[in-house]
């Protein structure tokens, strides 16, 4: 029994560990290795080792620094054995000064976090060097930095699973191959890199907002790490005399701020989904909506409009607004609009329609997203047929809204979202009982 207690304490500490920390170890081993294969394996095989160790041996007092230590060793394993001649002289270069950096006795449990300086924020840019494709450097980071499974990357681009894996091995094959450093670039190359960063954390931070997959609504540690490599980015951004502020930064900074003010109001006490406008607004952070402004105000100043403070504007109107009916949707509706012309995609011109159908009336939406064939470019978008069924219910379309419900529903893969879309048919259903 005593052994069940330690396996099951093992698997939670170090799924745990994973969560909060998978992203800064394994940054730290890119740095070392110069190899993200052989650093993700690495610590796989550290993993394992801990699995088959710490429900007998207990979980040690460091767990992350105790995993560092394991997954060096493993790869110094990993390159003896299965370096090629090729490659030989120069991998063992690798292993050898890998060995001169282990400690020298234990596993590394009791080293301070001094021991593992945290490399994020090289590995962000180094992921978003401007050789790779957009799209690549994106997915290398939400699946390196983010934690994110190949799956929930592909969902986020809305490709097959098996094209994001191949997108992603090639990535990887790019960076090693063409020997891309491993460091923040100087300040006169952080331009070209920037919109990369910014859309991988804005990536991220939406995973996080409104997870994909899953039992939860919200998952807290993507939105933190997202917001606190924003914190870092702007920081950096500052404190180079040629750039200053970036206003994009701040946007998207700003942007994450006041929606991530609402995280506690978005489900009630039974976990389930809470529209905006259903909300309770005193449970909203206002600490963090105060932040949000702020930053948003430092953007502003700057006068150079981009995507990201656009969306941040846009959040704003919302979370000043202390009731639902207060909202200024005239407003937010030239705002989506404006975000259309300067960042065109089927998914702002979603929002738009959206924005639309609440200043004009729902049937002035439903013409808009029929204007523009967004069936043709979101079929496959659970959000899409959500929207759609939103505003059917809300034109009294009632058949109509619960086909694109049921739609939703076939698509969706969030537990949280499922009850919600689920718990919308059973409303239509007995509405329409009622007529009857």
């Amino acid at each position: 029994m005593r052994s069940a207690r330690h396996a099951g304490r093992a698997g939670q500490v170090i799924e745990q560990v994973f969560r909060d920390d998978a992203g800064r170890i394994l940054a730290g081993l890119i740095a070392s290795l110069r190899d993200f294969v052989l650093a993700e394996d690495a610590l796989q095989d550290a993993a394992v080792e801990a699995l088959r160790r710490w429900p007998a041996e207990g979980v040690p007092r460091n767990p992350a620094a105790w995993l560092t230590a394991i997954a060096r060793r493993r790869a110094i394993d990993r390159l003896r054995r299965d370096a090629t001649l090729a490659r030989k002289q120069e991998l063992l270069q690798v292993a050898l000064e890998l060995e001169q950096d282990q400690p020298p006795a234990g596993d590394g449990e009791d080293d301070d976090e001094a021991a593992f300086p945290d490399e994020r924020l090289k590995l962000l840019f180094t992921c978003c060097h401007p050789a790779l494709a957009l799209d690549a450097r994106v997915a290398l980071t939400l699946r390196t930095l983010g934690g994110l499974s190949t799956a929930e990357i592909a969902r986020a681009f809305l490709v097959p699973q098996a094209t994001m894996a191949q997108r992603l091995v090639r990535a990887q094959r790019k960076i090693r191959e063409a020997g891309i450093p491993y460091h923040v670039p100087p300040a006169h190359l952080l331009g070209e890199r920037l919109d990369g960063v910014l859309a991988v954390l804005y990536l991220i931070f939406n995973e996080g907002y409104t997870a994909t997959t899953g039992d939860t609504l919200i998952r807290h540690d993507l939105c933190a790490e997202a917001i606190r490599l924003a914190r870092l980015l702007v920081a950096l951004l500052a404190s180079e005399p040629p750039l200053k502020d970036n206003p994009e930064a701040l946007g998207l900074l700003a942007l994450m701020l006041l929606h991530h003010a609402r995280r506690h109001a978005r489900h009630d006490v039974a976990g389930d989904l809470v529209l905006l406008e259903d909300q309770d607004r005193t449970r909203w952070e206002r600490g963090e909506i105060a932040e949000g402004l702020a930053v948003l105000d430092r953007a502003v100043v700057l006068r150079r409009p981009g995507p990201y403070q656009i969306q941040a504007a846009i959040a704003a109107l919302h979370a000043q607004a202390l009731r639902a009916e207060d909202t200024d949707w005239r407003q937010i509706a030239l705002l989506y609009g404006r975000l259309a012309c300067m960042a065109p995609s089927p998914v702002v011109e979603l929002n738009l329609a959206a924005a639309v159908a609440m200043a004009e009336g729902p049937e002035r939406g439903l013409a808009l997203m029929d204007a523009l064939r967004l069936g043709d470019a979101l079929g496959s978008y659970d959000h899409y047929h959500a929207a759609r069924a939103d505003l059917l219910r809300r034109a009294g379309r009632h058949a109509e809204a619960a086909d694109a419900y049921t739609r939703a529903l076939a698509l969706c893969q969030n537990r949280i979202e499922r009850r919600y879309f689920q718990r919308r048919l059973a409303e239509l259903g007995s509405a329409h009982l009622a007529r009857v």
